[in-house]
């Protein structure tokens, strides 16, 4: 067997000085720095340990978070605006340079920041350098240590892959570096090499990784890794990694024209996912032809279909293909509703949709949603007596509206939990008070608005807090409550592949416009219709954002489609007065800006820090930074 090195811990510190793991926690011996490599790759159970650390960080930190986080990465787009911290969303602020990264440069968003997720990859390469001197005992010990390594394989590509979407071509490192290594010598590959490191990484990954049947949830599958997979190929065969933005520049754009070859590995990675290759996977709920007149009860039991997915607890139904439960038996817990919940409900309301895209909700027949139905032209206002509204219910814009939308968003006078014991009194009907009652002149605020005295610093800025991804059976008031983040959902998968079907255009058009109603089909709409390929784009783009809001899908999504410049705008609030008569007033208050946002096109990727700069000053800045 080799010499071993020791296992000793290093601070954070880069990639000029990529950090070994701490054992803290992990492998629980103490002193932490006296367990060596020797020891961790004879031990079968040290050797588990150490691949759980590696999971632990995939996410950036010990907690294995993911994108389920206090800031979501959604705020960094058009879909949600962060109430607490909205200057470190430098991305929309028109701000992010080497020099103030924001959450791009801390542990808020460390899942997609260099130096935290090159100390994984450190970590994961010992792990791969060392696991074939493991000693085996039994059979059952030469499966599992095939399978760890392939688990490894799936780290790393995953680790990488979420830097290639940020950055573009990486410093591609295979080995475990010695401190005293010349790291000088360390360069940025093309996002071509990048992308077929990965993919050789993934491809190694499913080849010893079993199907989700025969590994514990939460670790990695053959299906996970084909998943990985689709997600890369999608994102590289976009429009922003294909000429879209300096085209000559190899780091963040293929040479030559390969956008069509792409595409085509984009559409068979997806397909074999599909085609149930790496194990059995579908949408949850039917995907037959909804009702042609969805009734209430209709709508309502789609939206629980939909919003029942993301609260999930014990086995995974068919459509999670990898993700993560926080469960008070694993010792694992997050703080979702606290995050996200109205202040009303002793929570802290972070997380708010914005008006534009509340407003991309379809109606319930599958319609567009149109503002200014009733008054052409009016994009701000609705205003209507109670004999009007009994004329036609839909004149309130949040009746009528599809599945989802009552799955993602809570808006005024939307049904939620029972409120606190002290707040029971204000709230009889346990619904969302983010507007205005007048009566007699007197205005008073609900007790979810920011002019409560009901901790109205963690009051809405939009006029609505987001509904998805928090749990109706947890009360959000405490700390450490059981949620659950699907970092791979099979809609997905049939999303990614609508989209390569549908820029390949000609036969493969119609099957995307499949694929793509088997999505909307699932959230009760009806098929989109069309052969006109940039119809069937916008379409897609449309289906995407609603079916992955408040995901974080929408910032990749936003930069792959070069959308960003016209997406990214001040955030405005909904107000709502309702007065005694039953006539309510809904206004877009255009003249208020809640978070003034800029778009810097230079953003279309981030730029490496100063610090990581300054530590590897051979490294090749992104475009666009200096």
């Amino acid at each position: 067997m080799k010499n071993m090195r020791r296992v000793i811990i290093y601070p954070i510190i880069s990639l000029a000085l990529l950090f070994a793991i701490s054992c803290e926690n992990v492998l629980e011996q103490d002193p932490v720095d006296s367990i060596s490599e020797e020891a961790i790759f004879t031990d079968m159970n040290l050797l588990e340990a150490y691949l759980q650390r590696c999971y632990d960080y995939i996410g950036g930190d010990e907690n294995y978070l993911l994108g389920m986080r206090e800031d979501l990465l959604a705020s960094a787009t058009d879909e949600c605006l962060c109430i607490h911290r909205p200057s470190g969303y430098t991305f929309v602020k028109g701000t992010l340079t080497p020099d103030e990264m924001g959450h791009f440069g801390n542990w808020r968003f460390n899942w997609i920041q260099w130096d935290y997720m090159y100390s994984n990859i450190k970590n994961v390469n010992v792990l791969l350098a060392n696991i074939d001197d493991v000693p085996i005992e039994t059979s059952s010990d030469e499966e599992l240590i095939a399978q760890y390594k392939a688990e490894g394989y799936f780290i790393r590509a995953f680790v990488y892959t979420n830097l290639l979407r940020s950055y573009g071509g990486l410093a591609l490192i295979s080995d475990p570096f010695e401190l005293d290594d010349d790291f000088l010598s360390v360069e940025r590959s093309s996002i071509e090499a990048t992308m077929d490191f990965i993919l050789e990484d993934i491809e190694n990954a499913i080849a010893g990784l079993p199907e989700k049947d025969g590994i514990d949830q939460g670790r990695a599958t053959k299906g996970a890794a084909a998943a990985l997979k689709s997600r890369l190929l999608s994102f590289c065969a976009g429009e922003l990694t294909n000429g879209g933005y300096e085209s000559s520049n190899e780091l963040v754009s293929f040479q030559g024209s390969q956008r069509t070859e792409l595409l085509t590995k984009a559409k068979n990675a997806a397909k074999a996912i599909m085609d149930g290759d790496y194990g059995s996977y579908a949408l949850t709920g039917s995907t037959n032809d909804p009702p042609s007149e969805m009734t209430d009860a209709d709508v309502e039991e789609y939206a629980d279909n939909y919003y029942n997915l993301f609260i999930q607890k014990g086995e995974w139904d068919d459509e999670v293909i990898w993700g993560i439960q926080y469960l008070q038996a694993s010792g694992s817990t997050v703080n979702t509703n606290k995050w996200n919940g109205p202040n009303g409900y002793h929570n802290w309301g972070n997380n708010n949709p914005t008006e534009p895209a509340v407003r991309r909700f379809e109606m319930a027949d599958g319609s567009e949603f149109v503002w200014d139905k009733y008054d052409s032209g009016n994009e701000t206002t609705r205003d209507f007596s109670a004999a009007e509204l009994e004329e036609d219910p839909e004149r309130n814009p949040f009746v009528g509206r599809e599945p989802r939308f009552y799955a993602t968003v809570l808006y005024n006078g939307a049904g939620w939990q029972a409120r606190p014991t002290d707040m029971a009194a204000s709230d009889p009907y346990n619904q969302i008070q983010s507007g205005y009652y007048v009566s007699n002149s007197d205005t008073t605020a609900g007790i979810d608005t920011r002019q409560t005295d009901i901790e109205a610093w963690n009051g809405t800025k939009t006029g609505y807090y987001m509904k998805k991804l928090m749990d109706i059976n947890t009360e959000g008031q405490y700390y450490n409550t059981e949620h659950a983040w699907l970092e791979f959902r099979y809609a997905e998968v049939v999303l990614d592949y609508a989209e390569a079907c549908i820029e390949l255009g000609g036969d493969d058009l119609q099957n995307g416009l499949d694929a793509l109603n088997t999505v909307r089909n699932r959230a009760g709409l009806p098929d989109r219709v069309t052969t006109d390929q940039e119809q069937a784009r916008e379409w897609y783009r449309h289906e995407r954002q609603i079916e992955f809001y408040g995901e974080g899908d929408r910032w990749y999504m936003i930069r792959k489609w070069m959308i960003a410049d016209e997406v990214i705008e001040n955030i405005s609030p909904m107000k709502i007065y309702q007065n005694d008569d039953g006539s309510i007033k809904w206004y877009y208050d255009t003249s208020t800006t809640q978070d003034a946002r800029t778009w810097n096109e230079s953003a279309y990727w981030l730029p490496l820090s100063r610090d990581e700069m300054n530590k590897a000053p051979q490294l090749q800045q992104n475009p666009g930074y200096n």
